[in-house]
C-alpha cells in the first residue's frame, strides 16, 4: 500500500471511533431522568432554611417588603417556569419549584 492510502484508512479508523463514541454517549445521556423539569420538582415549603432566609411565600400578595404590588416569582429573573405555570423552578432554590405567585427579597424585575 502506498503512504497515502495508510493515512486514509487511519483517518477513517479515527472518524469510526470517535462516531462510535458519539453515538455511545448519546445513549447514556438519553437514559438520564430529566431533571429540572417543574412538575418533577417538589415544591419549596417556606419553612425550608434558605425560603426562609430570603423570606419566601407562596402567596405574594401575603409578602412584607416588596417593591411594586406587582412583584411576584414570575416576573423576576430568576424564576424559569413557563408561562402560565403554576409553579417552576428558580435558580435561587435550586432542585424545587417555587409558586409563580410568590415571592422573596431576592425578586429582580425582568429587565
Amino acid at each position: 500500500m502506498a503512504q497515502n492510502d495508510n493515512t486514509n484508512i487511519e483517518g477513517r479508523r479515527r472518524f469510526l471511533k470517535a462516531a462510535a463514541g458519539s453515538v455511545a454517549a448519546a445513549t447514556v445521556l438519553g437514559t438520564l431522568p430529566r431533571l429540572g423539569q417543574a412538575q418533577d420538582l417538589p415544591h419549596l415549603a417556606p419553612s425550608d432554611p434558605t425560603a426562609s432566609a430570603l423570606k419566601y411565600v407562596e402567596d405574594g400578595s401575603k409578602a412584607v417588603g416588596k417593591k411594586t404590588a406587582s412583584d411576584a416569582c414570575f416576573n423576576c429573573n430568576f424564576y424559569q417556569g413557563k408561562a402560565g405555570a403554576a409553579w417552576g423552578p428558580c435558580q435561587l432554590f435550586p432542585g424545587k419549584a417555587v409558586a409563580a405567585k410568590g415571592w422573596c427579597v431576592s425578586h429582580a424585575v425582568m429587565i
